[in-house]
């Protein structure tokens, strides 16, 4: 084995961990809202339901916020043993935005975690809202930070170079870089859509089994309330990211859209619906395309053109195929969620959302397919920035750790998945009996808070030994065990 296939089994062993570890955050971004907005109404309505609901999710938020921790401690790591010329030449920049992370999100996520899932009868109220607000928040300025630190190596500003070496110049600048906002956006809509997609998919399921059925119906309309919202921004802010993209990384937009050379002057370009792209031969194979399309999508003018892949050198291509392909994934999925949240509203809209089966069985579908579409544009992020790790400044071949063997990479990714496979298929199994067994009723304390309603804890019924202690004259402790 060489260093090609050391560079190689690294950029899979990174993908691989960071393609579990970007699961569990983006449903624990959405997950702590939801949590939020439950307890708000439980507060407001005093309805149990709310608080029953409350519970059922803040476990599924358990599980899924430890299982992102674990799958996030392996990433860093990889910095050290894979990726130290990245660390030693980017780390003035990178180091702090993450540093920052972990001080002023986890640590906040952290230290109002443990009142937040076990708090509820031992705090006041208003000081257990006060802590859902505050992780929920946590999540949010746990995606700012890291996210800022990934739009900078796309979109590098605000830094000087002294050597080889990336040094701070302009925090502002550097966090605030060209595509940080649009990122930003496009994340966190896609972790609220996701998370949103579960409990409406979860809510069909029930409803479709006939079980739970008033929360089932809460969750949904709920659902489809949301849906009906960020699935459309979510269309508007993906096109403002896309113009932003072609702007200062335009061959990974040709990449997305399989388009190799100019079609000629004010000709504009097709929208490629399906082809096989042949990198080695800068073509593609069983193409079906619509004229001019392409050119009306992507710069809102019929004769249009970007910057084709021939326009660059083949060693400034991204690969083509994976790029192609996951970013019509991504399209794909986001055009059958919105489908059905338009089918959603309507069947709401004629009083007919819980008989309507193709509705309840179109969201149990898609109960996962945010993950999918999530994933889906990670790759094309991620992938489509290469060959370069800070773009247009660091190749990812240049970033590897000098004399690192393709031989300990294996072992190490061989290692990564089996215990993966271990930890995350216990934790999935769990969840899945978790989302099976649903919301139990009655979970509502009497008083929400220490102080309680002054409601005393139900006697036992007298036992036989019971009530021959009163005929002798000792009355037994009410309530005491026996």
């Amino acid at each position: 084995m060489n260093r090609m296939d050391a560079l190689l089994l690294s950029r899979i062993q990174f993908g691989f961990v960071i393609s579990f570890h970007i699961l569990f955050p983006a449903f624990t971004i959405g997950l702590a809202s939801w949590l939020l907005f439950l307890e708000w109404r439980w507060l407001r309505t005093r309805e149990s339901v709310w608080w029953d609901l409350y519970k059922f999710w803040s476990k599924v938020f358990a599980i899924s916020f430890g299982m992102g921790v674990v799958s996030g401690i392996v990433m860093s790591f990889q910095f050290g043993t894979n990726w130290a010329v990245l660390s030693e030449r980017a780390g003035n920049v990178l180091g702090p935005l993450l540093s920052y992370e972990v001080l002023t999100a986890f640590f906040l996520e952290a230290g109002f975690l443990g009142v937040m899932l076990f708090g509820a009868s031992r705090v006041r109220p208003a000081v257990h809202f006060f802590s859902t607000t505050m992780v929920a928040l946590g999540t949010l300025i746990s995606t700012f930070w890291i996210i800022a630190a990934i739009s900078w190596m796309h979109t590098p500003q605000g830094h000087v170079m002294q050597g080889n070496v990336f040094v701070p110049d302009d925090w502002w600048r550097i966090i605030f870089n060209p595509s940080f906002p649009y990122r930003l956006a496009h994340m966190v809509l896609a972790a609220f859509i996701t998370t949103c997609f579960v409990i409406g998919g979860t809510a069909a399921w029930y409803l479709r089994r006939g079980v739970h059925r008033d929360m089932a119906l809460k969750m949904l309309k709920l659902s489809v309330a949301f849906g009906a919202i960020a699935v459309p921004a979510q269309v508007l802010v993906g096109d403002l990211h896309g113009l932003n993209t072609l702007e200062h990384q335009p061959v990974k937009v040709a990449a997305m859209e399989g388009h190799w050379r100019s079609h000629g002057e004010g000709a504009g370009f097709p929208l490629v619906l399906f082809a096989v792209p042949r990198q080695a031969e800068e073509r593609n194979d069983l193409e079906v395309a619509i004229p001019r399309l392409g050119s009306l999508v992507l710069t809102h003018s019929l004769d249009g053109e970007i910057a084709p892949l021939t326009s660059v050198p083949p060693e400034d291509r991204p690969p083509v195929a994976p790029v192609f392909y996951a970013f019509r994934v991504m399209i794909g999925i986001g055009v059958l969620m919105l489908l059905v949240v338009l089918a959603s509203a309507w069947a709401w809209w004629r009083g007919r959302l819980e008989q309507s089966a193709w509705t309840l069985r179109g969201w149990q579908l898609l109960s996962g397919s945010g993950f999918v579409a999530l994933l889906a544009g990670w790759y094309v992020t991620e992938i489509g920035r290469q060959p370069w790790v800070i773009h247009g400044l660091l190749r990812t071949r240049d970033a590897l750790s000098p004399n690192l063997q393709a031989s300990t990479v294996a072992t190490s990714l061989a290692g990564y998945a089996t215990v993966y496979a271990i930890i995350f298929g216990a934790g999935m199994w769990y969840l899945w009996r978790l989302l099976k067994k649903g919301p139990q009723v009655g979970e509502t304390p009497p008083e929400h808070g220490p102080r309680g309603s002054g409601a005393k804890t139900p006697a036992r019924p007298l036992s036989a030994a019971d009530e021959a202690d009163i005929a002798d004259g000792a009355t037994p402790a009410e309530g005491a065990r026996p």
